[in-house]
């Protein structure tokens, strides 16, 4: 089974069309689906904001593994600030590690150290489309 954390806004995305990679991504049975106690929270804003009901959240976060970070953001944006452009991410980072996933899923390659995260974690970071077409090729 290939671990796999996902981004906040590839479980937006999911939820936004059917018919995308991170729809399918999402629920694709070779893939342990892993996301963070702080990314439900920024989904849930995020979700808000766009007015994507509850509902649509919930039947997709359901199929993931929630990881609960026990440090404190503070800390996480510490530990993990050399890994991201934008310290806000450093949780996203931080999940995908006590996940012991092997990829982090997300649309914003920009805004990650992905040399770095790969050089210290063994984790690549892709986007759905790539990774789909990865996970078919098994």
């Amino acid at each position: 089974m290939i671990k796999v954390f996902f981004d906040t806004d590839v479980v937006i995305s999911s939820t936004i069309s059917s018919k995308g990679a991170a729809h399918i991504l999402l629920s694709e049975k070779k893939v342990e689906k892993y996301i963070s106690t702080i990314s439900i929270k920024e989904i849930h804003i995020v979700a808000k904001r766009l007015s994507i009901g509850k509902n649509n959240i919930d039947s997709v976060t359901k199929n993931c593994k929630t990881i609960k970070l026990s440090d404190s953001v503070p800390t996480i944006k510490r530990d993990f600030k050399t890994y991201v452009f934008d310290e806000d991410d450093s949780h996203i980072v931080a999940g995908a590690v006590s996940s012991k996933s092997h990829f982090l899923i997300t649309y914003n390659l920009k805004d990650y150290n992905r040399n770095k995260i790969k050089e210290d974690f063994k984790i690549v970071i892709l986007t759905p489309a790539l990774f789909l077409q990865y996970v078919r090729s098994l």
